[in-house]
């Protein structure tokens, strides 16, 4: 009798897995991914600008100046995960042939600036520098090739908002000469 109880048993169970396994689908197709966006390499002179303020690169401090700007070829191999490395380098300042300081430097692809870029990117072959709300950090970027390059220095002197209504990240012009 109970050998009886366990053939039925399994007979139940093949049925039901048969008809667990006649209802599988099949994957969705997934979205073809975008090609590795397409960046210069070595070492790339971006142009020279002027910092309006002393800031911090890579914790140590830039002074204010006019500088000449440079990527190199070094990746700054973020630990972000969907970055990809080729995107992120080392940015140095130099003065009279001297590297005074460096940070990582965003690279926008033309293809994707439009998407990223919500404000007007300086003209091609330019640069432009914004403080920051608060005057807590400094953007720099460049335009060379249809690429932008982003870099973010700390200028350690964050003001508190005049309004309690501010935007917390409201981009103010700086003129740069």
């Amino acid at each position: 009798m109970r050998q009886h109880w366990v053939l039925v048993g399994v007979l139940a169970g093949t049925l039901l897995a048969g008809d667990a396994l006649a209802q599988h689908k099949a994957p969705n197709q997934q979205p073809t991914t975008a090609t590795a966006p397409e960046v210069p390499a070595g070492e790339v002179a971006l142009g020279s600008v002027r910092l309006p303020r002393a800031a911090s690169a890579d914790g140590k401090p830039l002074p204010a100046g006019m500088y000449t700007v440079r990527v190199t070829a070094q990746e700054a191999k973020p630990d972000a995960v969907g970055t990809t490395e080729s995107l992120e380098r080392w940015a140095e300042f130099m003065q009279r042939g001297q590297v005074k300081g460096r940070e990582v430097v965003s690279i926008v692809p033309a293809a994707e600036a439009k998407v990223v870029a919500k404000d007007a990117p300086p003209r091609s072959g330019a640069s432009k520098v914004q403080m920051l709300r608060g005057n807590e950090y400094m953007r720099v970027w460049f335009n060379k090739g249809g690429n932008l390059y982003l870099i973010h220095l700390a200028t350690g002197a964050a003001e508190k908002p005049s309004s309690a209504n501010a935007k917390p990240y409201e981009v103010l012009p700086v003129r740069n000469k």
